[in-house]
């Protein structure tokens, strides 16, 4: 009867006995027995087929059981039965969760609180997405009702302080710490020295140092809280950079000292510290040098004066080095610090050591003293003609030629050694001599040096590695590939080098043999590449996905570019585990650095390699639509009737070999689908789904590339390709705003690129295409144009840029072939005068490379020049092992 059927829309209870089944089917829900959960709402859907949050509640276990669509459908049910039901809004919500569609979420979570507002778990999970999504502003709202509720908990008052600091109301959130301690009581573990109590010390006095100004309360509090701090390391670091914020260097210095003492010595940033005491430096260089990656120091980062080096050199002496005169790091540093002859002899030493020990990275190690300045700072030089010409390149390489002088004389260093050398010293003395022939481009000679080497031990797997990298270097893949396997399979429990050759394996085309490498390393159950996929091993899947662009396999290519940006939205939900974790263990400083790092995370080299890769093939379709129209129907309208029998025949041909390759697939993944189900709880992964990006190919390829250029510019704005990417898809949109916008990004990163210097030339050449546009719109673009050009035209702004080139020797060569093809564009009869400015020095300049040849000998079988088979001989003189090049 409708009076006692708790059906409908009042929300009325259900009687005690499905009452008590719908706490089961809650209780079962949480612990993850879906069966029974299932039968027990089925029971209760007997006798009331309507009851709204059954239906929910039946539909959120199916979510959970991989059975989405007909879950929606029950929940959807649900809630048009009972919408005054906070359980049932509540359940709609973890359904947009799990589809991570969180803007619907929190929207059907806030509708559950409008119906019950003291619900304590509604109001959490409404604080997770808020924060998931950065409502900050909401976040601290949401936290407030909660510790307004419940008072009582160490939680809540922390997820409030952490939400004022969030919020950037810092003196809000010390505030709202400092009252959670007053409530406590003399003798709580929360006030005596423990890891918990350590934490929250040292996040107030994070907070306080965000502070402007405030350095000082932060330095007080840090001594205050000393006693309960367990994380002394952390602490004395804090102390060191807040003496050098407010001068008080003697002090920083001792510090830092004792830091050594901790066994600190091996930490660059903890040497960088030190030195900035001994200096006196300010705050901001003190900050960068602490930012400094890997073992550089502050010795390497900026320009010192010989006095600077002098007091910092009497510093290691006097207070250092007789105390830790083993360390690694505390002998390399002060390597930066010594000039003239005392750099020889200090180097000399070092070398000698090193060659004797056998240490492999050696080389890498002696290239971080080839330093170049830029804009007052030091940058490791990179461009052979940059090493090539550096003071400390040279006295190496001849510190290097003399110790193989040596060794092959007579087996000795130095002429007047006591002792010879074992034969493993001449060994590494040419394995060095090869790695400076690597930095320097002679490819050549490093390569017979290695091939004495392996003579002389042919069991070493990094000489297999070297010589690869080389013939790598010089053009002839393949080979390389073959060296490096044979290096592998000296160690096949070497994971890296196994890692080696399956990246040369893609690079060679070769993505067969490099899944069997890769493979050696996975589990050997079930499709490799699913699990390479389930371990979200990206390099992999990023050169498999250039393998197949170079192939022309552009939906294959799609498709593993489109997993690594899969794994990157994983990164991104995986906050969801964090939220709640860090705060109940009190891990505050670690959890905001993750909030940093997930804010940033769009922005590292493998998203960007994956997302730019993305819009390169999107680009490429675009600009060739006959690409994605290969499998269409052909119009028979226009055939006769011999042509159109012959096109339906091998169009039922293809038909039928694309069936039969997709039941080979289905049949295949049957066999292993009971496993691999089992393993992903009976999902499918993106493997599984449009295996050879059909689908993708489908799409629009200008959206695409803006979405995805969208979030480049948004996220990675430091790098130049970003804004090449941002150019190319809006020019192609007729967006010239954002184009100019990009073109002068370019200009103020890098003005003399040949990225930047091919988009000013392309869209000055459009400038009669910008149509009819409002006034404003017309005048920017006009003015915009005219100053990129610096006021003058095309044909005479590349003039310009050829006699530019002409006169700089050392010009690059991807530059000078942009400046090349700009000339034709402008001037077809100018064949020669292009040819010339490739042809006469572009061997001698900058980024010359295997590929940047390949691309000046594409440019120059573009403008159909004589001259090609000079360039491929200068090319094959200079590569000899270069492969198709022709």
């Amino acid at each position: 009867m409708p009076e006692t059927n708790p059906q409908n829309g009042a929300g009325r209870p259900l009687p005690k006995k499905e009452a008590d089944l719908f706490k089961n089917v809650i209780k079962h829900y949480e612990t993850k027995q879906y069966k029974k959960a299932i039968k027990q709402a089925d029971t209760i859907l007997k006798k009331f087929p309507n009851h709204g949050e059954t239906l929910a509640m039946k539909g959120l276990v199916l979510n959970n059981m991989a059975k989405r669509d007909e879950a929606h459908a029950l929940v959807k049910q649900g809630l048009m039965n009972d919408m005054r039901s906070h359980v049932c809004w509540h359940v709609y919500g973890l359904l947009h969760r799990s589809d991570r569609n969180y803007n619907e979420a929190i929207k059907a979570y806030k509708q559950a609180l409008r119906i019950e507002a003291d619900s304590l778990q509604i109001l959490r999970d409404l604080s997770m997405l808020q924060i998931q999504m950065r409502d900050l502003d909401g976040f601290a709202v949401t936290r407030h009702n909660i510790l307004t509720m419940k008072p009582n908990g160490k939680i809540n008052w922390l997820a409030f302080a952490l939400a004022k600091h969030l919020n950037g109301d810092l003196r809000g959130a010390i505030s709202v710490i400092d009252i959670y301690l007053g409530t406590l009581t003399e003798g709580a573990p929360e006030l005596s020295r423990g890891f918990e109590a350590s934490e929250l010390a040292m996040y107030r006095n994070q907070i306080l140092s965000e502070i402007p100004d405030n350095t000082k309360e932060a330095l007080e509090h840090l001594e205050t809280c000393k006693p309960i701090v367990v994380d002394e390391t952390s602490w004395l670091i804090s102390k060191t950079r807040f003496q050098l914020t407010l001068g008080q260097h003697a002090e920083a210095k001792e510090t830092a000292l004792r830091m050594f003492k901790r066994g600190m010595t091996e930490n660059s940033r903890i040497h960088s510290l030190y030195m900035c005491a001994v200096l006196g430096l300010d705050k901001e260089t003190c900050d960068k040098a602490y930012d400094l990656p890997g073992t550089r120091s502050i010795a390497s980062f900026i320009p010192l004066t010989s006095e600077q080096k002098q007091q910092l050199l009497d510093a290691y002496q006097n207070e250092i080095f007789p105390e830790y005169e083993r360390s690694a790091a505390v002998k390399r540093i002060p390597l930066n610090l010594v000039e003239g002859d005392r750099f020889r002899n200090s180097l000399d030493v070092y070398m000698r050591k090193s060659l004797v020990k056998g240490v492999p990275s050696l080389c890498l190690e002696l290239s971080s003293f080839v330093l170049v300045e830029k804009d007052g700072k030091y940058e490791i030089a990179s461009d052979p003609l940059d090493i090539k010409e550096h003071s400390a390149f040279k006295l190496i390489v001849e510190l290097a030629d003399g110790y193989i002088s040596c060794l092959e004389a007579n087996s000795k260093l130095l002429a007047d050694d006591e002792f010879e050398e074992p034969p493993s010293t001449e060994l590494w003395a040419w394995y060095l001599r090869a790695g400076l022939h690597e930095l320097a481009g002679e490819y050549e000679s490093g390569i017979a040096l290695l091939d004495k080497c392996i003579e002389h031990t042919p069991t070493l797997v990094d000489l297999y590695e070297l010589k690869g990298r080389l013939v790598r270097s010089s053009g002839d893949m393949k080979s390389a590939v073959d060296i490096l396997d044979k290096g592998r399979d000296l160690d096949r429990q070497d994971r890296y080098i196994n890692n080696q050759t399956t990246k040369y394996m893609l690079e060679a085309g070769m993505d067969a043999d490099a899944l069997d490498r890769i493979s050696m390393f996975t589990k050997h159950e079930g499709n490799p590449e699913a699990n390479l996929y389930d371990m979200q091993c990206s390099w992999y899947e990023l050169g498999l996905a250039a393998c197949y662009a170079r192939q022309e396999k552009w939906g294959k290519a799609l498709r593993k570019y489109a997993c690594v940006v899969k794994h990157f939205d994983d990164f991104h939900e995986d906050q969801f585990d964090f939220h709640s974790y860090c705060i109940r263990k009190v891990t505050l400083r670690a959890y905001t650095q993750v909030l940093k790092f997930e804010d940033n995370l769009w922005s590292e080299d493998y998203y960007f390699s994956a997302a730019s890769g993305i819009i390169k093939i999107y680009l490429y379709l675009y600009d060739n639509p006959a690409t994605t129209q290969q499998d269409a129907e052909p119009d028979y309208s226009k055939m006769t009737a011999a042509e159109r029998k012959k096109a339906k025949a091998i169009a039922r041909k293809k038909k039928k070999q694309a069936e039969k390759k997709k039941a080979e697939r289905e049949k295949k993944e049957g066999a292993n689908g009971d496993k691999g189900d089992q393993a992903n709880g009976g999902k499918k992964t993106d493997l599984d789904e449009d295996p050879n990006g059909e689908e993708m190919m489908k799409r629009d390829p200008l959206e695409e590339g803006k979405k995805y250029s969208a979030i480049l510019s948004k996220h990675c704005q430091n790098k130049l390709e970003t804004w090449a990417l941002q150019y190319d898809v809006s020019i192609r949109r007729k967006k010239w705003l954002l184009a100019l916008q990009a073109l002068f990004k370019l200009q103020k990163m890098d003005s003399g690129s040949s990225e930047f210097f091919q988009r000013v030339v392309d869209f000055g050449s459009k400038a009669s295409d910008f149509g009819e546009q409002a006034p404003a719109v017309k005048a920017v673009l006009t003015d915009g144009c005219a100053e990129l050009l610096q006021k003058l035209s095309v044909p005479d702004f590349v003039n310009q840029a050829v006699e530019k080139v002409q006169a700089n020797k050392i010009a690059s060569l991807p530059l000078r072939v942009a400046v090349a093809e700009a000339l034709m564009l402008t001037n077809t009869s100018a064949v020669d005068a292009a040819t010339a400015l490739i042809i006469k020095g572009g061997l001698d300049g900058r980024d010359t490379s295997v590929e940047s040849c390949r691309k000046a000998l594409a440019a120059l079988k573009g403008f159909k020049s004589k001259s090609v088979p000079e360039w491929v001989s200068a090319v094959k003189q200079r590569y000899p092992r270069i492969t198709d090049f022709s």
